[in-house]
């Protein structure tokens, strides 16, 4: 197989060498048309057209190339131009969100002028499945703030009490949360109960409604607020809905279902109320 293509390879440079020097005596004798040009002519004018069309080729790809480089800086540019955008809608958000706030917060301060409260921001959240919580900017060394003090929205729903204070930071533990408790009035007819955090129902995002006089009406719908028992919390912050009314596995007694107002989750900014006027439940 080797031989044969090395005899193939001298033919073939043979007949090139042939056709070369034909080519020059043609050109000495009958001039550039005589016939072993015009042939040699006729067999390298396929080649030639060959050629043309592969450097159009190379020209289209260099141009789909360069085309390509202008399409990508185009893409790079647009892509800044929509970041860009979106940053400033996310600001425009957040602005739209602070003056929504700070309207609900100056009619909270109209509603409730005896008040004396903190703006606070939620800084982390608890992750643990035994309670509910978060922590929040405030502590004994940059504000008033004490344990026990009622946490607020600008809307003034209750969203949890001070459980623990540090020097910058400091604990709060939500509606939702075991430790939770505080005095209720229920709906139109001011019916008295106790809300508060139960296991059970805390990963369900509700907390209980517990001693429930047998006598009173409560209806799912129902508005639960503090009641100002103790003088723990302010009379009057929203709770939450009642949800469902229950009796007791024991058969003995019922209670009810609420709902929060809001999703503790979503909060960002709340308000610790640090002293208030005590009005007398009764």
């Amino acid at each position: 197989m080797k031989t044969l293509i090395n005899r193939r390879s001298i033919i073939i440079l043979a007949i090139a060498v042939l056709i070369a020097i034909s080519t020059i005596v043609s050109v000495n004798i009958w001039g550039a048309e005589g016939p072993v040009t015009t042939l040699a002519n006729a067999v390298s004018s396929p080649l030639r057209s060959l050629a043309s069309t592969v450097a159009s080729v190379f020209e289209s790809i260099y141009s789909s190339i360069y085309r390509y480089d202008d399409l990508m800086d185009e893409y790079v540019s647009a892509v800044r131009r929509i970041v860009e955008l979106e940053r400033t809608h996310r600001e425009s958000i957040d602005i739209a969100e602070d003056n929504l706030r700070l309207r609900a917060l100056l009619g909270f301060r109209e509603r409730h002028s005896g008040y004396e409260h903190i703006d606070a921001q939620i800084v982390d959240r608890s992750s643990s499945n035994w309670s509910s919580s978060f922590i929040i900017d405030l502590g004994s060394a940059n504000s008033s703030i004490e344990r026990g003090n009622a946490v607020v929205t600008e809307y003034g729903v209750l969203i949890g009490q001070i459980s623990a204070v540090g020097e910058v930071n400091s604990t709060v533990v939500t509606v939702l949360d075991t430790t939770f408790s505080c005095g209720a009035l229920i709906g139109e007819s001011g019916g008295r109960a106790t809300a508060k955090g139960d296991f059970a129902f805390m990963r369900s995002g509700l907390l209980m409604l517990d001693h429930l006089d047998e006598n009173l009406v409560v209806r799912p719908g129902d508005s639960v607020v503090t009641s100002g028992a103790a003088g723990v919390f302010p009379v009057g912050l929203v709770v939450g809905q009642v949800e469902e009314v229950l009796r007791h596995s024991t058969g003995v007694g019922r209670y009810a279902t609420v709902k929060p107002m809001l999703d503790v989750e979503t909060i960002k900014y709340v308000y610790v109320i640090t002293g208030f006027e005590i009005i007398d439940p009764e």
